[in-house]
C-alpha cells in the first residue's frame, strides 16, 4: 500500500472517529427533538455495532443501509444512489426498452404499485402488491429504487430476469422482455341505459385531450350519465390529474402542492375547461396512483362525483434529486400534492365513498412453477363479471 493510501485512511479513520465523538457530545444537554440528539443516538448504535458485533462489519454496507432504510420510513418512493450509480441514472433516463413496471419501497424490498397496460410486466401478470425479489440475480433488498429501474431498463428486445414474492409459497421466477412503452388507446363506449364508460389506463397531456374529446362523442351519442375507470392507472403526473379534474369541474379546489420550503400553491378549477356536466363514478383500486389520485380526490371532496372501488395506493408528490458534495444524489419528495379537504394523497391514498373489494388475481403457474406468460392482456371488464363496474352502474341508474 503506498503511502498516499495509507495517509487517505488515516484521515477517513480519523473523521469517523470525530464524527462519533462530536455526535455525542452534541447529544447531551440538548431537548429530545434536536437532530444533535438523534445524531447522537445514530453515532451511539454504529459505535457499539463496530466494537460488539460478533465479527467486523462492513461499515460502508452498514451506512448504505441505514441510509436507505431512512429514506423508506419517511418516503417510499425516494432514493440515495452513489456517485457512480447517479452518472449511470442520468446517463441511462432516456432509454426507450423498458418492462412496464411503476414501484415503490416495500419492507426494504422493490414492491410493485402497478403494471402499465400492455406492458411486458402485465403481460407476465404481474399486479399490485408483488414483491420483486431479485433483477438478474441481484438481491434488491436495501437496494435503490430508482437503481431497480436501471436494471429493470434497456434496449428493446433484450430481457431482463426476475424472481417475484406473491401468494404462492416459493418465489416464481419470470423473463421479461423489454420493450418500447406503447400504452393502449382510451377505451370509450356507450353501455346500457345511456350510460357511457371511459378508462384511460394511463394519463399524459395528449391522452387528457383525447378524453375531453371523447366525452363530447358520448354525449352526441346519447350518454347521460358516466363511468370514469382510473383502476391501475399510476401512469401520469399531478398536472395531468388536475387537467382530467378540470374537465368536470367548474369551480372548487381541485389540489394543493406544499412542503417545507416549497410555498403553497393552489390549483383552482378553471370553468372554460369544462367538457362533462352530467352524472359521474370513478373507479379506483390498489393501483390507481399519482395524476389519477389527483383527479379522484378532487371529485370527491368537491361533491362532484361519486368514488366506487379500493383505496388507491398513495403516490402524489414533487420530487428532485438533490447532489451531495462527492456526486451522489438523494431522489426525495419535496413536496406534496393535497387534496382539497387537506390530506396529503401520498400519506393516505384516496378513500372511495362507496368501498367495494375486487377479487384477488390468480396468477397462472405450469407443472415447475414457473409463471405462465399470457399472450394477450386480461380481458376486458364488463358489468356482468365486474363487481366494482357493476355497482357504480347500479349508483348511477339510481
Amino acid at each position: 500500500m503506498n503511502s498516499r493510501a495509507k495517509f487517505l485512511i488515516v484521515i477517513g479513520s480519523t473523521f469517523v472517529v470525530l464524527l462519533l465523538l462530536l455526535g455525542t457530545v452534541l447529544g447531551k444537554g440538548t431537548a429530545p427533538d434536536s437532530p444533535y440528539r438523534h445524531l447522537a443516538v445514530y453515532t451511539e448504535v454504529l459505535s457499539r455495532i463496530k466494537s460488539e458485533y460478533v465479527e467486523e462489519p462492513d461499515l460502508k454496507s452498514v451506512t448504505l443501509g441505514a441510509l436507505n432504510g431512512l429514506l423508506e420510513s419517511i418516503d417510499p418512493f425516494a432514493s440515495y444512489l452513489n456517485a457512480d450509480q447517479y452518472k449511470e441514472y442520468l446517463k441511462h433516463s432516456e432509454v426507450k426498452g423498458d418492462v412496464g413496471l411503476i414501484l415503490s419501497k416495500r419492507f426494504g424490498y422493490i414492491g410493485v404499485v402497478s403494471t402499465v397496460p400492455g406492458s411486458p410486466a402485465a403481460k407476465a401478470g404481474l399486479t399490485t402488491g408483488d414483491i420483486i425479489e431479485t433483477i438478474n440475480g441481484v438481491a434488491t433488498r436495501d437496494m435503490p429504487l430508482a437503481y431497480t429501474y436501471l436494471l429493470l431498463r434497456g434496449n428493446p428486445g433484450t430481457t431482463v430476469d426476475v424472481t417475484v414474492l406473491r401468494r404462492q409459497p416459493e418465489p416464481q421466477k419470470m423473463t421479461l422482455t423489454r420493450a418500447a412503452a406503447n400504452p393502449p388507446a382510451v377505451i370509450a363506449k356507450i353501455m346500457q341505459n345511456e350510460v357511457g364508460y371511459i378508462r384511460p389506463e394511463t394519463l399524459s397531456t395528449s391522452r387528457v385531450q383525447t378524453i375531453a374529446g371523447d366525452l363530447r362523442d358520448l354525449q352526441n351519442k346519447g350518454a347521460k350519465r358516466l363511468v370514469l375507470d382510473l383502476r391501475q392507472c399510476a401512469v401520469g403526473e399531478p398536472e395531468d390529474g388536475i387537467a382530467l379534474a378540470d374537465l368536470f369541474l367548474d369551480s372548487g379546489l381541485v389540489t394543493y402542492l406544499q412542503g417545507q420550503r416549497v410555498a403553497r400553491q393552489d390549483f383552482k378549477a378553471d370553468p372554460a375547461k369544462v367538457v362533462w356536466k352530467l352524472p359521474v363514478v370513478v373507479l379506483t383500486n390498489r393501483g390507481t396512483a399519482d395524476g389519477a389520485e389527483v383527479a379522484a380526490a378532487a371529485l370527491e371532496d368537491n361533491n362532484r362525483a361519486k368514488v366506487v372501488g379500493e383505496r388507491t395506493y398513495g403516490d402524489a408528490s414533487l420530487r428532485r434529486a438533490l447532489t451531495m458534495d462527492d456526486g451522489s444524489a438523494i431522489i426525495l419528495s419535496v413536496a406534496k400534492y393535497y387534496s382539497p379537504s387537506g390530506k396529503a394523497i401520498q400519506d393516505t391514498g384516496v378513500t372511495p365513498g362507496e368501498l367495494v373489494q375486487e377479487p384477488e388475481p390468480q396468477a397462472e403457474t405450469d407443472e415447475d412453477g414457473e409463471a405462465v406468460h399470457p399472450e394477450t392482456t386480461e380481458p376486458e371488464h364488463n358489468a356482468g363479471e365486474d363487481v366494482v363496474l357493476k355497482r357504480a352502474i347500479e349508483l348511477l341508474n339510481k
